[in-house]
């Protein structure tokens, strides 16, 4: 039987190397790349077609920062599939990311050398903003626009995958401000927010066949990653850092090597996987990868009341979109 895997962000780095990997493990795979840019998206799926010529590559627009962009990609795959195997949500962003230097330099001669690139931490802020539907724009696409999506789908689905980060700490979500309004660490957040919620749907919906994990693909050079630093100090630092992982499994660097738990959970029985995990892709220094469990640093009854506030939050939103299209109907019949 054919399976069908929708994968998010497919269009580069991580989200780009999964497909290919799962194509070499099965050709048979009817793949579809949820992209928000459809330009992208063509020129991902001809790379794809040029190396797997007998693959079925599917392409589906989807903004997971939009609400509406989200309602209607749920309705167009509903159409299509009777099911969805796979739905790896993998989209995410980092918008205008800002490098403490002096903390950068301070860490590079210390021994948190290597936490500090595997996880930023300390020395990495963002600047959010709100989206069209009044939203923090990186908990709607790297948080909300996903559960929004599993909320649409949940009948056709049967698997969850998650892209976090081992940038995911408890010490930069607040539930009082569940979107980061107030914060600097919008990435780190949306992150650990995305392994509670895992938790919480393994929680509600194993019951019913429905399994959630979640990954950490390393510190993997991606544009994501790029943006951080100017171009020049990546020319600096990337030695340094090839030599690094020579002594830590962490720095998997290459996207391909990113995408590892990604893919052996693709292999692996649900029922079999500890919901408390966070699966790493990891890389030795000689270049073998593999991946392993690590217990995240998370509780039950915080996923609980996060996932009771994001249901409130999906009423909420529905509720103006209801409004929004009751609006733009009277409009049109002007």
């Amino acid at each position: 039987m054919e399976r069908v895997v929708l994968i998010t962000g497919a269009n580069s780095g991580i989200g780009l190397a999964l497909c290919e990997r799962l194509l070499t493990e099965d050709s048979q795979l009817r793949l579809c790349l949820a992209c928000r840019n459809m330009q992208r998206a063509e020129a991902a799926r001809s790379a794809l077609l040029t190396s797997h010529s007998n693959a079925h590559v599917d392409l589906l627009q989807l903004d997971v920062g939009s609400v509406k962009s989200v309602l209607s990609a749920a309705q167009e795959v509903k159409a299509r599939y009777n099911r969805i195997d796979f739905l790896y949500l993998n989209a995410g962003i980092m918008p205008n990311p800002q490098l403490d230097l002096n903390a950068f330099f301070k860490g590079l001669f210390s021994r948190n050398v290597v936490r500090m690139f595997a996880t930023a931490e300390g020395i990495l802020t963002q600047q959010d903003r709100l989206n069209s539907d009044g939203l923090q724009e990186v908990f709607a696409t790297n948080l909300f626009g996903h559960f929004l999506l599993i909320r649409e789908l949940e009948p056709l689905l049967s698997r969850l995958v998650w892209t976090s980060s081992s940038n995911a700490r408890r010490s930069a979500f607040s539930m009082e401000d569940m979107q980061h309004r107030e914060g600097r660490e919008s990435y780190s957040s949306s992150k650990y927010a995305s392994d509670m919620l895992s938790l919480a749907l393994n929680r509600q919906k194993n019951s019913q066949g429905l399994f959630s994990s979640v990954i950490c693909p390393g510190l993997v050079m991606t544009n994501l990653t790029y943006g951080i630093l100017p171009s020049f100090f990546w020319t600096l630092i990337m030695p340094v850092m090839w030599l690094i992982r020579i002594f830590t499994n962490t720095f998997t660097l290459t996207p391909h090597n990113g995408a590892e738990a990604l893919h052996w959970l693709f292999l692996q029985n649900p029922e079999s996987l500890d919901p408390r995990a966070k699966y790493h892709s990891l890389t030795s220094g000689l270049g073998t990868n593999y991946t392993q469990p690590c217990q995240m640093d998370i509780d039950e009854g915080t996923s609980d009341v996060l996932y009771s506030k994001l249901l409130e939050l999906e009423k909420e939103v529905r509720r103006k979109q209801s409004e929004e299209n009751a609006d733009e109907e009277i409009c049109a019949v002007k």
